[in-house]
């Protein structure tokens, strides 16, 4: 029998089921009202705040870096802006089916993949990274057409660095590079990471990085609104980028032109100074590179072929490699023996064509000699007895201690990086250099050599030109310098890079007027007679020839010994000579004969710098091939 139920029973409980519910939905419309209420009005500012910046995003804006220009205006340095196709790495699902995608659409080679992947690694803060640079108009339409198909891709308008003289400045100028670690750690030691977001590249060599703080600017930013896709919608507010400050240098674009020229691809370099304030005319390293190879990130293909060049066109010969400086070294020698009352200026020696010391005959260049010899006719027709016997009554302290102020064996100080020392001998700068007690000696020959401007002794043409230009300048010293004004973006205003006097050398009038008289005369009836034929103007200087490798008492033969092994051939030289406005030192590798190389690039840069006068342009060949 079925167990009966009271209607109203069943109602009761029912009513019991509702209060029940209707309590548990009244709870829980309380929770969700407290809740409600905790996020409306006792947390709005936190997520009013989260919501404003999911709408809207700061966004850094580079500035327009600082142009370099040369001492007439001409541009050495400029930016343009072109379209970069950029990726969010961490916005892509998929990276590679993502690059092939695009590359159905805008063309992407190897080259380009194995970029993005290099910078990839190097960008740590940077929000995308360059698949594709400077895309041209049509490329950039067929993107846009289907963008909607790439979220996490995008094109940027971004401005690149120019060099219009390539080649022509290279070591001077230097380039800019991609940002890396090493840079990154240098940005933040320096508490500047904020004025680089949203830059990716900084100098890397030559002015370029020395006066980078400059050049660069300050970063702006902006504050965009974004839709739910992240792309800019309009800007709300705008921070505006400072310009960075433009330089004007000391050089001469067709001076360095000529220079250049004129080495006619061998390898050297030259530095022309103005001794009055020790700005810097033209510096030539020969051969040299195009930094615009580097601004977009340079190629295997062109990274190997000037790592791997012979002939090493990413070496700045010009402040960083040391030669000996053969015979240019004897005027300071010359001046050194007066200045320390080891020779009088008519004081004379005979010269039997060549000088022994402790059984070792050293030789002179002209066999048989050059007879009497006194200060002026040593320096004419440089004579190496009359050094020998010079250094040796010196001895190499004395000598050492009277260089070291014309700046022989240390950095000029010069406004670009990656100067080298050079090597100014001692007895204490050997004990330094080497190890063991026989090689740290010092002996009377090494001295003996030292006096003609060999052995140790290794100097950089820049060396050769500042120490050039303290002689004749009277003792007085300039620092070397490239930049002549910093220019402000905004005022205009141009702040002028002082001359740096370094130091004054007492030297006594008499005895530098004799030294120059006599580098007068090495141009007129000397060994750079020849060179400076006919010349319009004075002119001071002298030739050297200096050895690559010991003949170890043989006679040199040119034409029996390897290119690479031949004599470097220096010219140093200055004019006007009364009163000069330019002091110069040239050094041709393996060039030869001073006389023959290195003085008429010195009389084609002199020529055109005082008379404005071009070299005659080389004669064509004759196709019908006539003699």
């Amino acid at each position: 029998m079925e167990e009966f139920r009271s209607p109203d029973q069943e109602i009761g409980k029912l009513r019991q089921r509702v209060v029940v519910a209707g309590g548990f939905v009244f709870l829980c419309l309380c929770l969700l009202g407290a809740r409600f209420f905790y996020l409306q009005v006792v947390s709005f500012d936190y997520y009013h705040t989260r919501a404003e910046d999911n709408r809207i995003a700061v966004v850094p804006v580079a500035p327009n870096r600082g142009t370099i220009v040369d001492r007439s205006g001409e541009v050495l340095a400029r930016n343009f802006a072109a379209y970069t196709l950029e990726i969010n790495p961490s916005r892509v699902e998929n990276l590679e089916a993502t690059i092939d995608a695009l590359a159905q659409i805008v063309a992407i080679d190897d080259y380009d993949r194995r970029r993005f992947g290099k910078f990839r690694e190097e960008s740590k803060f940077f929000e995308s990274v360059p698949i594709r640079t400077k895309l041209t108009d049509e490329e950039v339409a067929r993107f846009v057409a289907r963008r909607y198909r790439f979220p996490g891709v995008d094109v940027r308008a971004r401005l690149f660095r120019e060099y219009p003289h390539g080649e022509l400045f290279g070591h001077v100028v230097g380039y800019m590079g991609r940002i890396n670690d090493r840079d990154v750690q240098r940005i933040e030691k320096d508490g500047e990471t904020a004025n680089y977001r949203g830059t990716d590249h900084i100098g890397k060599r030559g002015l370029e990085q020395s006066y980078e703080s400059w050049l660069h600017g300050r970063t702006g930013s902006e504050q965009v609104e974004v839709d739910a896709s992240g792309r800019a919608v309009r800007v709300l507010d705008r921070n505006t980028a400072v310009p960075g400050h433009s330089l004007i240098l000391t050089v001469d674009v067709k001076l360095q032109q000529v220079a250049a020229n004129a080495f006619a691809g061998r390898r050297g370099a030259m530095v022309a100074i103005d001794p009055r304030s020790g700005g810097v005319l033209a510096q030539v390293s020969s051969p040299s590179f195009d930094p615009n190879l580097f601004v977009d990130g340079i190629s295997v293909a062109d990274w190997k072929a000037l790592n791997d060049s012979p002939d090493h066109p990413l070496l700045n010969r010009a402040i960083y490699s040391a030669y000996p400086p053969g015979s240019t070294f004897k005027p300071f020698m010359g001046l050194a023996g007066l200045s320390l009352g080891k020779r009088t200026a008519a004081q004379a020696i005979a010269d039997p064509g060549h000088f022994v010391f402790g059984g070792h005959r050293f030789m002179d260049d002209k066999i048989g000699g050059h007879g009497l010899v006194d200060l002026h006719k040593s320096i004419v027709e440089s004579c190496n007895t009359y050094y020998y016997m010079l250094a040796n009554d010196l001895g190499i302290e004395a000598i050492a201690d009277f260089m070291r102020p014309f700046g022989f064996g240390e950095r000029t100080g010069i406004d670009i990086p990656g100067e080298a020392t050079g090597v100014l001998p001692s007895p204490d700068w050997k004990r330094q250099r080497f190890r063991s007690a026989a090689q740290q000696k010092w002996y009377g020959g090494e001295t003996i050599s030292v006096g003609i401007g060999q052995g140790y002794n290794a100097y950089t043409p820049l060396q050769m030109a500042s120490a050039l230009s303290t002689l004749v300048n009277d003792g007085v010293m300039f620092r070397p310098h490239i930049v002549k004004y910093i220019v402000d973006p905004l005022s205009g205003e141009r702040t002028e890079v002082e001359p740096e006097p370094i130091r004054r050398i007492p030297l006594k009038p008499a005895h530098l007027a004799a030294v120059r008289a006599a580098m007068v005369d090495v141009n007129l009836t000397g060994t750079g007679a020849r060179a400076f034929a006919g010349a319009e103007y004075s002119v001071g200087g002298k030739t050297g020839t200096a050895q690559v490798y010991s003949l170890k008492g043989g006679r040199y033969r040119e034409g029996e010994v390897a290119e690479r092994l031949r004599d470097h051939s220096w010219f140093i030289a200055y004019a006007p000579a009364d009163a000069p406005r330019i002091a110069m030192a040239v050094l041709v590798e393996n060039g030869g004969f001073g006389s023959r190389s290195a003085a008429p690039i010195a009389r084609q840069v002199i020529d055109y710098y005082l008379l404005g006068k071009l070299p005659p342009a080389p004669a064509a060949e004759d196709p019908a091939g006539a003699p």
